[in-house]
């Protein structure tokens, strides 16, 4: 099992309450619809909680700012991940998960990577 994350910055003109409803009420539901088609196994949406917990951490270590949130997707393998992107119709909902995306993250400031994980 591998895992896309993404490291996600809300768009500049949204407040973190307007982004967080839009990526759960708009997003999250649009991704799921088309999940079996990307051949996701799992997807999760991490919100970042404004805490105080969070000012202490990041200030304690000296860390960058908190990003707003952040998504997993889960895939069977990097091969079915890839294969599943590559077909017409991943493409065709890539493009247009990438513009939905373009409506509350700001893209620049945001990281996405391929992860394995490892329990302990």
């Amino acid at each position: 099992m591998i895992k896309f994350i993404m490291c996600i910055t809300r768009h500049p003109s949204l407040t973190r309450e307007q982004f967080l409803d839009y990526w759960k009420n708009q997003h999250g539901p649009f991704f799921m619809h088309n999940a079996a088609a990307m051949r996701a196994r799992k997807y999760l949406q991490c919100h970042t909680l404004d805490s105080p917990l969070n000012d202490g951490l990041r200030e304690s270590r000296g860390m960058q700012p908190e990003f707003d949130g952040v998504a997993e997707v889960w895939f069977e393998s990097e091969a079915d991940m890839m294969e599943a992107m590559s077909s017409p119709e991943g493409q065709q909902l890539s493009t247009a998960l990438l513009e939905d995306e373009n409506s509350f993250i700001d893209h620049a400031r945001s990281a996405a990577f391929i992860v394995e994980e490892h329990a302990f």
